[in-house]
């Protein structure tokens, strides 16, 4: 078996792409279904970066892995992202790619990082292990966004990591926004315009954005909080 993906991709062929990666478990072998909570809250953010970049050539590609868990060594959802890379790669050569990840798509989009069709990573939420490597990012253009009420994800273990991340990537900053949790319910506007003016600024090189919070992670201000 092989992971579903699919692909929203501008007239003309795009410049760039957005992989959107849905959480997950810890452990679990269960497949992964369309309907499910963790695939269905990265709809809004789907639709987020298809309307930033609409007319500027972003595509916007969606997956969902085979199997709920992370599982341990295993690392399940990390293969299943590499496979859709290296299909996206087939069928756009040379076309550069951002990550965006939440809770377990986070970490595995650090994991997968290192693939040479990705520029950037976002991670929302994401899940961070100490031992989890920044390597990986090496080059890349990061963007990490955490809600300090977060219960579920630790938001200290993301601020470290950034500051790790900072001694390899092309450039890394983190935000922390005020008050919201692992959902990322109750400031959703602030969550889908920050990831969406942030991967068209980084893939596309257009500055423009509604946020105001990417003009000053683009001034290049390592830690914000919102």
């Amino acid at each position: 078996m092989r992971p579903y993906f699919s692909v929203r991709a501008p007239h003309g062929g795009p410049q760039a792409i957005a992989l959107v990666l849905h959480g997950g478990r810890e452990r679990s072998d269960a497949p992964v279904r369309a309907n499910q909570l963790a695939v269905v809250r990265m709809a809004p953010f789907a639709a987020g970066l298809a309307r930033a970049g609409r007319g500027r050539g972003l595509a916007v590609a969606r997956m969902r892995y085979l199997l709920r868990g992370w599982n341990g060594t295993a690392q399940a959802p990390v293969a299943d992202v590499r496979w859709v890379l290296d299909e996206l790669a087939t069928q756009f050569p040379d076309v550069p790619v951002a990550l965006v990840g939440h809770s377990m798509g986070g970490r595995a989009a650090i994991y997968a990082a290192d693939h040479p069709s990705v520029r950037a990573v976002v991670g929302l939420a994401p899940w961070i292990e100490p031992n989890d490597p920044y390597r990986p990012v090496t080059g890349c253009d990061v963007l990490v966004v955490h809600g300090e009420a977060d219960r579920i994800t630790s938001p200290k273990a993301s601020a470290a990591w950034t500051r790790q991340a900072t001694t390899v990537a092309a450039s890394a900053a983190y935000v922390s926004v005020r008050g919201d949790g692992h959902a990322m319910l109750r400031r959703a506007r602030l969550w889908h315009e920050l990831t969406a003016d942030y991967v068209v600024a980084k893939m596309l090189g257009d500055p423009a954005g509604g946020t105001g919070v990417v003009a000053k992670v683009l001034a290049g201000e390592p830690s914000l909080v919102v």
